[in-house]
């Protein structure tokens, strides 16, 4: 039967072609998008060949398609393309019939049923609903306009023995598909050939609706500041299709994409010696790590299947023992944006009020150094850092997350994960006093740390220099180091249910 079927599509010039055995392979971006490559077998007459193709994605970027002979000895050229990416569905098929008299089955509450005919007036189908992005809100509006008549709303409207109702008397019944009937998102190539015969062509596009993200989960377990880390890639397909047996990649890093108007806005080097790998030690790591021109690529070590709809992880880290540290920041320096909004950086440092608001929270901050003296050292892809600390009883106990960009090896890590409950900052401005005429501003600030911890703690102080680039400290209780043009930070050594206070005055000239 199959054979007879391609038969008939040979004598038509049409050929309905799938891949063929070799795997299938992606590479998935953390952009949300992949680039697609399959082979597809190619059954070519001389001359103009129609070409269907049904296994491809729904979110396909069309004119990303490349179709060639990977082994160059075949020139094809592509005279026309198209693609439609909306199966048939019931709203799509009374769409087809507005204006046509159709069967509706009506089941009674006795479950007798009937057939009843009615004339459909409007379908309430939405068309062009993937062109809305592309197009934007008008264009959006005008369409739902046009399909709801104007009201707002999106309801099929029948008529029955003249009578108008807005909503499907039963469950339609549509005559027989026609042939060019779309199931499946369908690609369709007139394709000229200089020759007849057989082709195993290589086809490849970028499609939308897939992405990978990065995990890692941080366990504080035994020595105080020692981690264990275990890492997952999470991909996830949205695409609208199966890859079975599929070959895949992961692209880290910020290539630049250009994104459609209306669009909102290594795994690693193994070293099982360094990284702890565990397991019985047979076989290769599940994922490698190599550099790719700007960025770093990322190779699952084995086919695997990736339905559609499904969300997969794979585990491409473990390291044991990572040495961090646990650090206090009091940066309290409260800046009300929302009244500033409009307002130029010239004016808002000019403001006598600006800066003068209080922050009472110690953030916590941990660190920790990705070498491999560390027992890291390996590219980290953009994620999300989850941290875990276990109680007396050994129970697991979640502590805080955060986001990291990607980070290359030999690089600081550093994230917030929340607020010291025990540590309480207080900052006040004690003295202003400013002379434009001669162009120059002193102020003074009084911060005060309290901290209600058993054990002692280290909290550093980060003061903003915010007014001007050109000052000068005239007083102050403590040392202090400079950090960059604007910032100064203070580091004090708080003993159990301590209190300390400093202050300093500051002197601008402009």
């Amino acid at each position: 039967m199959k054979a007879r079927s391609l038969a008939l599509l040979a004598s038509l010039g049409l050929w309905a072609i799938g891949p063929v055995g070799a795997e299938p392979a992606l590479t998935v971006y953390n952009q949300g998008f992949a680039l697609v490559r399959q082979d597809v077998t190619l059954e070519l007459r001389q001359g103009v060949n129609e070409i269907r193709l049904t296994d491809i994605t729904a979110h396909a970027e069309t004119e990303s398609v490349v179709l060639r002979d990977p082994a160059g000895q075949r020139a094809l050229q592509i005279l026309e393309q198209n693609y439609r990416a909306e199966p048939v569905s019931q709203e799509l098929l009374l769409s087809l019939n507005e204006g046509k008299m159709l069967d509706f089955l009506v089941k009674s509450p006795q479950g007798e049923e009937k057939v009843i005919q009615g004339k459909v007036i409007r379908s309430g189908y939405v068309p062009h609903r993937a062109a809305w992005q592309r197009y934007g809100q008008e264009y959006a509006m005008r369409q739902q306009g046009y399909t709801s008549g104007g009201g707002g709303t999106s309801q099929p409207m029948i008529e029955i023995n003249g009578k108008i109702q807005f909503n499907l008397p039963g469950t339609p019944l549509f005559p027989p598909l026609a042939d060019d009937a779309v199931l499946k998102p369908t690609m369709q190539w007139l394709l000229e050939s200089a020759t007849a015969g057989p082709l195993v062509a290589e086809l490849s596009y970028i499609t939308g609706g897939m992405q990978w993200d990065a995990d890692y989960n941080l366990v504080e377990a035994g020595e105080k500041d020692r981690l264990d880390l275990t890492a997952w890639v999470t991909i996830d397909n949205q695409s609208g299709k199966d890859f079975a047996e599929a070959r895949i990649k992961l692209m880290a890093g910020d290539v630049s994409k250009i994104q459609r108007r209306g669009d909102q806005d290594g795994v690693a080097r193994m070293r099982e010696s360094s990284m702890g790998m565990g397991g019985s030690g047979t076989g290769g790591p599940p994922v490698t790590e190599k550099s790719f021109d700007e960025y770093h690529l990322y190779a699952l070590a084995r086919p695997t299947t990736l339905h559609d709809r499904e969300t997969k992880q794979v585990e491409f880290v473990r390291a044991a023992r990572i040495t961090s540290e646990r650090l206090y920041i009091y940066d309290g320096a409260k800046i009300d944006w929302q009244r500033y909004r409009g307002s130029s950086m010239e004016n808002i440092r000019r403001e006598r009020d600006y800066g003068t608001l209080c922050n009472p929270k110690v953030w916590v901050m941990r660190e920790f150094q990705n070498t491999e003296a560390n027992h890291l050292g390996m590219p980290l892809p953009r994620g999300q850092l989850r941290f875990y600390r276990r109680d007396d009883d050994g129970r697991l106990e979640f502590t805080g997350e955060n986001l990291i960009d990607h980070t290359p090896k030999d690089e600081r890590v550093r994230v917030y994960t929340g607020n010291a409950f025990d540590l309480v900052g207080e900052r006040k401005r004690t003295n202003y006093k400013e002379d434009s005429n001669r162009q120059w501003l002193d102020e003074s600030f009084e911060i005060t740390l309290r901290s209600h911890k058993t054990e002692a703690a280290e909290v550093r102080v980060v003061e903003h220099l915010y007014r001007w680039l050109n000052w000068e400290i005239t007083e102050k209780t403590n040392t202090f180091l400079k950090t960059d043009a604007q910032t100064m930070e203070f580091r004090l050594q708080l003993k159990p249910d301590e209190e300390q206070t400093i202050t300093y005055t500051v002197h601008y000239s402009w």
